[in-house]
């Protein structure tokens, strides 16, 4: 199967994807469907090319730098609930109910094997982590309000590996 994988990486390459998104797409493992992977590097393709995208993508990086900065600080990892009573301003309570919504989503349409459907349900996340990035202080004075905030960074992360790994995708 890795010899089938390789020529498909070289096979998209050579159709003009782009190396990062065939990396973000391989990257989640456990993909067996050659297809299935042709068809969500397409979709991620066509996703990145609108300005949700683009946003997304930069509101994705800020999140998961500002929690690998943090966890190697900490000697730990941000996994986990972010614990809703703690959720204290509208911009955290909006973003947890959103993530919970797109993460959802995104699950049922890859089910369904459709991509641009699950990129769809992402996008839908990129307002709510603009105003949680415009409103809210991550490392707040509290460290019980700072865990909670990086353990809903943590889940920005998690959501968006429903459709490919974010980390992986240059810019």
């Amino acid at each position: 199967l890795a010899f089938f994988a390789d020529r498909l990486k070289v096979y998209l390459k050579e159709q003009g994807a782009r190396h990062d998104l065939i990396d973000a797409v391989f990257a989640l493992g456990n993909q067996d469907d050659l297809l299935m992977i042709v068809k969500r590097v397409e979709a991620l393709s066509k996703f990145l090319d609108t300005d949700d995208g683009k946003n997304l993508l930069a509101g994705v990086k800020r999140a998961s730098n500002i929690l690998r900065i943090e966890e190697k600080k900490d000697g730990r990892s941000y996994e986990g609930d972010p614990h809703i009573n703690q959720l204290i301003k509208g911009e955290e309570k909006a973003l947890h109910s959103a993530i919970t919504v797109a993460t959802g989503q995104a699950r049922l349409a890859i089910a369904h094997e459709d991509f641009e459907g699950a990129m769809a349900a992402i996008t839908k996340l990129r307002g709510p982590v603009d105003a949680f990035f415009d409103h809210v202080t991550v490392n707040d004075k509290d460290a019980t309000f700072r865990e909670n905030r990086l353990k809903l960074l943590n889940r920005i992360r998690a959501a968006t590996l429903e459709v490919a790994d974010f980390s992986k995708i240059e810019g």
